[in-house]
């Protein structure tokens, strides 16, 4: 995710960005980091956040409906064009408390962020760091010092995890090209 919001990490989580103004009645276009802008809709409450790191108060998402690539979102008392393109910058917040419950092999990307990153061979690669999206797949960055390597979120990567480390099984190469190490 290119854009950087600090906000209270322990009680929300960063779904989207207001990337800009929907119509004449106050409608925004919301960019979901997760890549699936149809989840937006699942939640009852968002909190916005500026560029400068001020947190707005709950707003009630009236209705929203998927749009090319993003949720284009009604929020409760944005009823003008001046007023939703008065949101495009802001990040769009839900609390913790508020995601829905996974099933048990399911995890949200926030749960991986500072855990511990070692192959099933042993060698530790670092922390995680944060998170892309290519569009494709989700992609942990993982920080070791000044070394970052990409790891794709594709199935067979994650082979176990528990709160602080989380065993990857990469394809051979990949750790290599992350590197920049030469054969």
């Amino acid at each position: 995710m290119a854009d950087s919001f600090s906000f209270p990490k322990d009680d929300y989580v960063l779904i989207g960005k207001i990337a800009k103004a929907h119509g004449l009645k106050g409608e925004v276009k919301i960019m979901s980091f997760s890549g699936q802008p149809q989840n937006i809709g699942l939640y009852r409450h968002v909190v916005l956040i500026s560029e400068q790191g001020r947190l707005t108060p709950p707003f009630t998402i009236a209705k929203s409906r998927i749009g090319n690539k993003e949720a284009i979102v009604a929020i409760e008392g944005i009823n003008d064009r001046n007023s939703a393109e008065s949101l495009c910058g802001y990040g769009v917040l839900v609390r913790k408390d508020e995601l829905p419950q996974l099933d048990g092999d399911e995890f949200y990307l926030h749960e991986l962020e500072g855990l511990r990153v070692t192959t099933d061979d042993g060698q530790y690669l670092g922390r995680v760091h944060s998170f892309l999206n290519n569009g494709a797949q989700d992609i942990l960055v993982v920080m070791k010092g000044n070394d970052e390597f990409l790891i794709p979120l594709i199935p067979g990567m994650i082979v176990d995890r528990n709160k602080e480390e989380m065993i990857i099984a990469p394809p051979p190469g990949l750790i290599d090209i992350n590197s920049g190490e030469k054969e």
